[in-house]
Protein backbone atom coordinates (compact mmCIF):
# COMPACT_ATOMS: atom_id res chain seq x y z
CA UNK A 1 0.00 0.00 0.00
CA UNK A 2 1.47 3.31 -1.13
CA UNK A 3 0.62 6.24 1.13
CA UNK A 4 -0.38 9.59 -0.42
CA UNK A 5 2.10 12.35 0.26
CA UNK A 6 -0.63 14.72 1.51
CA UNK A 7 -4.03 13.84 2.96
CA UNK A 8 -6.67 16.48 3.72
CA UNK A 9 -9.71 15.74 5.89
CA UNK A 10 -13.07 17.46 6.33
CA UNK A 11 -13.85 16.24 9.85
CA UNK A 12 -17.64 16.20 9.72
CA UNK A 13 -20.20 14.76 12.13
CA UNK A 14 -19.05 15.69 15.63
CA UNK A 15 -22.35 17.35 16.53
CA UNK A 16 -24.48 14.57 15.07
CA UNK A 17 -22.37 11.95 16.84
CA UNK A 18 -23.16 13.65 20.15
CA UNK A 19 -26.83 14.16 19.31
CA UNK A 20 -27.57 10.48 18.66
CA UNK A 21 -26.04 9.73 22.06
CA UNK A 22 -27.99 12.49 23.86
CA UNK A 23 -24.71 14.22 24.72
CA UNK A 24 -23.77 17.92 24.56
CA UNK A 25 -22.24 18.89 21.20
CA UNK A 26 -18.88 19.62 22.84
CA UNK A 27 -18.59 15.92 23.73
CA UNK A 28 -18.63 15.17 20.02
CA UNK A 29 -15.83 17.67 19.47
CA UNK A 30 -13.85 16.15 22.35
CA UNK A 31 -14.19 12.68 20.84
CA UNK A 32 -13.29 14.13 17.46
CA UNK A 33 -10.01 15.36 18.96
CA UNK A 34 -9.25 11.74 19.87
CA UNK A 35 -9.70 10.83 16.20
CA UNK A 36 -7.24 13.56 15.20
CA UNK A 37 -4.67 11.96 17.49
CA UNK A 38 -5.28 8.46 16.11
CA UNK A 39 -5.20 9.53 12.47
CA UNK A 40 -2.05 11.61 12.98
CA UNK A 41 -0.33 8.59 14.54
CA UNK A 42 -1.46 6.46 11.60
CA UNK A 43 -0.03 8.98 9.14
CA UNK A 44 3.32 8.78 10.91
CA UNK A 45 3.19 4.98 10.77
CA UNK A 46 2.27 4.95 7.07
CA UNK A 47 4.73 7.61 5.97
CA UNK A 48 2.21 10.33 5.04
CA UNK A 49 4.20 13.57 4.91
CA UNK A 50 1.35 16.08 5.34
CA UNK A 51 -2.04 15.86 7.04
CA UNK A 52 -4.36 18.88 6.85
CA UNK A 53 -7.53 18.84 8.95
CA UNK A 54 -10.41 21.30 8.66
CA UNK A 55 -10.78 22.25 12.32
CA UNK A 56 -12.71 25.56 12.25
CA UNK A 57 -14.11 27.44 9.26
CA UNK A 58 -14.79 31.14 9.04
CA UNK A 59 -18.49 30.20 8.86
CA UNK A 60 -18.27 28.40 12.22
CA UNK A 61 -18.33 31.78 13.98
CA UNK A 62 -22.09 31.70 13.27
CA UNK A 63 -22.55 28.92 15.83
CA UNK A 64 -23.75 29.72 19.38
CA UNK A 65 -21.16 31.78 21.26
CA UNK A 66 -20.91 29.20 24.05
CA UNK A 67 -20.03 26.45 21.57
CA UNK A 68 -17.43 28.61 19.83
CA UNK A 69 -15.81 29.51 23.17
CA UNK A 70 -15.78 25.84 24.15
CA UNK A 71 -14.07 24.96 20.86
CA UNK A 72 -11.26 27.44 21.52
CA UNK A 73 -10.82 26.04 25.03
CA UNK A 74 -10.72 22.54 23.54
CA UNK A 75 -8.10 23.64 21.02
CA UNK A 76 -5.83 24.99 23.75
CA UNK A 77 -6.29 21.81 25.78
CA UNK A 78 -5.59 19.66 22.72
CA UNK A 79 -2.39 21.53 21.90
CA UNK A 80 -1.11 21.37 25.49
CA UNK A 81 -2.00 17.70 25.85
CA UNK A 82 -0.68 16.58 22.47
CA UNK A 83 2.58 18.52 22.27
CA UNK A 84 4.61 15.81 24.08
CA UNK A 85 3.14 13.18 21.72
CA UNK A 86 3.93 15.33 18.69
CA UNK A 87 7.52 15.59 19.88
CA UNK A 88 7.74 11.85 20.57
CA UNK A 89 6.36 10.96 17.14
CA UNK A 90 8.36 13.55 15.20
CA UNK A 91 5.27 15.49 14.10
CA UNK A 92 5.55 19.14 13.06
CA UNK A 93 2.55 21.39 13.77
CA UNK A 94 1.47 24.15 11.39
CA UNK A 95 -1.70 26.23 11.01
CA UNK A 96 -3.42 27.96 8.11
CA UNK A 97 -6.25 30.52 8.05
CA UNK A 98 -6.75 33.95 9.54
CA UNK A 99 -4.95 32.93 12.70
CA UNK A 100 -4.63 36.55 13.86
CA UNK A 101 -8.41 36.60 14.49
CA UNK A 102 -8.29 33.74 17.01
CA UNK A 103 -8.34 34.44 20.76
CA UNK A 104 -4.89 35.56 21.82
CA UNK A 105 -4.42 32.60 24.16
CA UNK A 106 -5.03 30.23 21.23
CA UNK A 107 -2.57 32.13 19.07
CA UNK A 108 0.04 31.92 21.82
CA UNK A 109 -0.51 28.17 22.36
CA UNK A 110 -0.28 27.49 18.64
CA UNK A 111 2.87 29.56 18.21
CA UNK A 112 4.64 27.85 21.12
CA UNK A 113 4.00 24.37 19.72
CA UNK A 114 4.73 25.40 16.13
CA UNK A 115 8.13 26.68 17.24
CA UNK A 116 8.81 23.68 19.49
CA UNK A 117 8.00 21.13 16.77
CA UNK A 118 9.54 23.04 13.85
CA UNK A 119 12.42 20.61 13.34
CA UNK A 120 10.40 17.40 13.69
CA UNK A 121 11.13 15.32 10.59
CA UNK A 122 8.08 13.14 10.03
CA UNK A 123 4.44 14.08 9.38
CA UNK A 124 3.40 17.74 9.27
CA UNK A 125 -0.01 18.23 10.90
CA UNK A 126 -1.70 21.33 9.50
CA UNK A 127 -4.69 22.75 11.39
CA UNK A 128 -7.03 24.79 9.21
CA UNK A 129 -8.38 27.32 11.73
CA UNK A 130 -10.65 30.26 10.94
CA UNK A 131 -10.16 29.03 7.39
CA UNK A 132 -12.14 29.59 4.20
CA UNK A 133 -11.05 28.68 0.70
CA UNK A 134 -12.63 31.82 -0.73
CA UNK A 135 -11.06 34.01 1.95
CA UNK A 136 -7.67 32.46 1.19
CA UNK A 137 -8.05 33.33 -2.49
CA UNK A 138 -9.13 36.90 -1.65
CA UNK A 139 -6.15 37.32 0.70
CA UNK A 140 -3.86 36.00 -2.04
CA UNK A 141 -5.25 38.45 -4.60
CA UNK A 142 -4.73 41.30 -2.13
CA UNK A 143 -1.09 40.27 -1.64
CA UNK A 144 -0.54 40.15 -5.39
CA UNK A 145 -2.21 43.54 -5.87
CA UNK A 146 0.07 45.06 -3.24
CA UNK A 147 3.12 43.62 -5.01
CA UNK A 148 1.89 44.90 -8.38
CA UNK A 149 1.20 48.36 -6.95
CA UNK A 150 4.69 48.42 -5.43
CA UNK A 151 6.30 47.51 -8.72
CA UNK A 152 7.38 44.04 -7.56
CA UNK A 153 5.03 42.13 -9.85
CA UNK A 154 4.00 42.53 -13.48
CA UNK A 155 0.42 41.25 -13.74
CA UNK A 156 1.15 40.03 -17.28
CA UNK A 157 3.66 37.52 -15.89
CA UNK A 158 1.28 36.09 -13.28
CA UNK A 159 1.16 32.27 -13.40
CA UNK A 160 -0.47 29.52 -11.38
CA UNK A 161 2.88 28.87 -9.73
CA UNK A 162 3.26 32.50 -8.62
CA UNK A 163 -0.33 32.54 -7.36
CA UNK A 164 0.25 29.32 -5.36
CA UNK A 165 3.31 30.84 -3.70
CA UNK A 166 1.03 33.43 -2.08
CA UNK A 167 -1.52 31.01 -0.68
CA UNK A 168 -1.65 30.02 3.01
CA UNK A 169 -0.44 26.60 1.85
CA UNK A 170 2.61 27.87 -0.02
CA UNK A 171 4.91 25.61 2.00
CA UNK A 172 2.90 22.43 1.39
CA UNK A 173 2.13 20.32 -1.69
CA UNK A 174 -1.48 20.09 -2.89
CA UNK A 175 -3.41 17.21 -1.27
CA UNK A 176 -3.43 13.88 -3.08
CA UNK A 177 -6.42 12.56 -1.16
CA UNK A 178 -9.39 14.34 0.43
CA UNK A 179 -11.40 12.40 3.02
CA UNK A 180 -14.82 13.61 4.09
CA UNK A 181 -16.63 11.88 6.94
CA UNK A 182 -20.36 11.73 7.71
CA UNK A 183 -21.45 11.17 4.13
CA UNK A 184 -21.84 14.77 2.94
CA UNK A 185 -20.93 15.39 -0.71
CA UNK A 186 -19.52 18.92 -0.77
CA UNK A 187 -16.21 20.75 -0.26
CA UNK A 188 -17.58 23.23 2.30
CA UNK A 189 -15.23 26.01 1.19
CA UNK A 190 -12.12 23.94 1.92
CA UNK A 191 -8.87 24.27 -0.08
CA UNK A 192 -10.76 25.30 -3.22
CA UNK A 193 -7.61 26.06 -5.24
CA UNK A 194 -5.54 23.15 -3.94
CA UNK A 195 -8.11 20.36 -4.50
CA UNK A 196 -8.25 20.75 -8.30
CA UNK A 197 -6.94 17.23 -8.98
CA UNK A 198 -7.29 15.65 -5.56
CA UNK A 199 -8.92 12.22 -5.25
CA UNK A 200 -12.04 12.35 -3.04
CA UNK A 201 -13.10 9.64 -0.59
CA UNK A 202 -16.38 9.93 1.33
CA UNK A 203 -17.37 7.70 4.24
CA UNK A 204 -20.66 7.52 6.13
CA UNK A 205 -18.76 7.26 9.41
CA UNK A 206 -18.94 10.34 11.60
CA UNK A 207 -15.58 11.83 12.49
CA UNK A 208 -15.51 10.72 16.16
CA UNK A 209 -15.82 7.10 14.96
CA UNK A 210 -13.10 7.42 12.30
CA UNK A 211 -10.18 5.13 13.17
CA UNK A 212 -6.72 4.22 11.95
CA UNK A 213 -8.22 1.30 10.03
CA UNK A 214 -10.68 3.65 8.35
CA UNK A 215 -7.74 5.75 7.20
CA UNK A 216 -6.08 2.63 5.80
CA UNK A 217 -9.32 1.78 3.96
CA UNK A 218 -9.31 5.24 2.37
CA UNK A 219 -5.69 4.83 1.29
CA UNK A 220 -6.43 1.39 -0.16
CA UNK A 221 -9.20 2.94 -2.24
CA UNK A 222 -6.84 5.75 -3.26
CA UNK A 223 -4.37 3.16 -4.50
CA UNK A 224 -7.00 1.81 -6.90
CA UNK A 225 -7.46 5.19 -8.59
CA UNK A 226 -5.76 6.23 -11.82
CA UNK A 227 -4.70 9.85 -11.58
CA UNK A 228 -4.54 11.40 -15.05
CA UNK A 229 -4.38 15.12 -14.18
CA UNK A 230 -6.35 15.93 -17.32
CA UNK A 231 -4.33 13.59 -19.56
CA UNK A 232 -5.13 10.15 -20.97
Amino acid sequence: MIAPRHIAIIMDGNGRWAKVRDLPRIKGHEQGAESVRAVTEACVELGVEFLTVYAFSTENWKRPAAEVAALWTLLEHFIAQETPTLMKNGVRLQAIGRIHELPQSCQDALQRTIELTAQNPKTTLVLALNYSGRTEIIDTVRDLCREAAGGCLDYQTLTEEIFSRHLYTKDFPDPDLLIRTSGELRLSNFLLWQLSYTEIYVTQKMWPDFSKEDLRDAIREFNKRQRRFGGL
